[in-house]
């Protein structure tokens, strides 16, 4: 019987080693893929504070009404859902999904729709029967540009037809590796950038005038948004994943101590027992 078991306990030390390996090795391509992530993301912030000026000052010099801007009576709600499409990231998915229904929640309307990025989320609100307005999975690790401005269409697509009248964006805001926030921001109707959070003033010439500039910079300023929050996400997603890895190796590596203390136990016990029969034999003939 304890043949059996000790058999049985270094089959499952094999194999928490090999989880082991495995789960450092994530750890290490997680890393690798977080320092491209997180490069690419304060590179996008640089851009994103640029246009903002940019888009501040053109709504400063020009009080023509834009559709993006207007304000209508709330009866539908939408939710753009930034998730990842795989998982083994920690408790990254968990915490967007959970400020996104906390914030439906809070802001209740007739009717909310949701607009998901990554299979995770559909996955949670399909099951859920939320209503989805579009889903976009399978991403990649480097979302680019492109997938932003498409995200973007849709979004505009949707306010412009009156298919939702108000428009929320969740996603994970990237602080380090370590720490990362939940956020919710308001994408439509476009809020107008206040000029005392942009830093330095500068001075801008357009051409033409500022109301054709002004025309043209309210869908490219919610897609350079989306954008940042994508690369934002992807880089919460890596440094979740990276945490998460390396906790797991740390607690096979507990486990497996453990683990070889008691097939060391049950071996000492054996060879005791052995000792004893062979001594008992050894009497029995004397």
């Amino acid at each position: 019987m304890a043949g059996g078991g000790l058999q049985a306990l270094r089959r499952r030390i094999r194999s928490v080693q090999n989880t082991q390996q495995i789960t450092r090795a994530m750890k290490m391509v997680a890393g690798a893929k977080l320092r491209r992530a997180e490069t690419r993301a304060r590179n996008a912030h640089d851009y994103f504070n640029a246009i903002q000026a940019i888009t501040a000052h053109a709504v400063e010099g020009t009080s023509m009404p834009h559709p993006l801007l207007v304000e209508r009576p709330l009866q539908t709600s939408g939710m753009v859902v930034i998730t990842s499409d795989r998982g083994l990231a920690g408790p990254y998915n968990a915490a967007v999904l959970r400020q996104a229904v906390q914030h439906i929640k809070t802001h209740p309307v007739p009717d909310t729709a949701v607009l998901v990025v990554g299979r995770k989320g559909r996955d949670y609100f399909r099951f859920r029967n939320q209503r989805l307005l579009d889903e976009f999975v399978n991403l990649g690790d480097e979302p680019t540009y492109r997938h932003a401005r498409v995200i973007a269409d849709a979004i505009i697509g949707h306010y412009l037809e009156h298919t939702v009248d108000v428009v929320y964006l969740t996603y994970m805001q990237y602080i380090n590796a370590m720490n990362q926030v939940a956020k919710t921001i308001r994408l439509l109707p476009v809020e107008r950038p206040e000029m005392d959070t942009i830093g330095p003033s500068r001075h801008y010439l357009f051409e033409p005038e500022a109301e054709d500039v002004f025309e043209e910079l309210l869908p490219r300023y919610l897609e350079v948004l989306i954008y940042g929050a994508l690369l934002d996400s992807k880089a919460s997603e890596q440094g979740a994943r990276m945490m998460a890895m390396d906790s797991a190796s740390k607690n096979a590596e507990e486990l497996i101590r453990k683990m070889i203390l008691e097939r060391n136990r049950l071996r000492q016990a054996m060879i005791t027992r052995e000792i004893a029969e062979l001594v008992g034999g050894a009497e029995a003939l004397s």
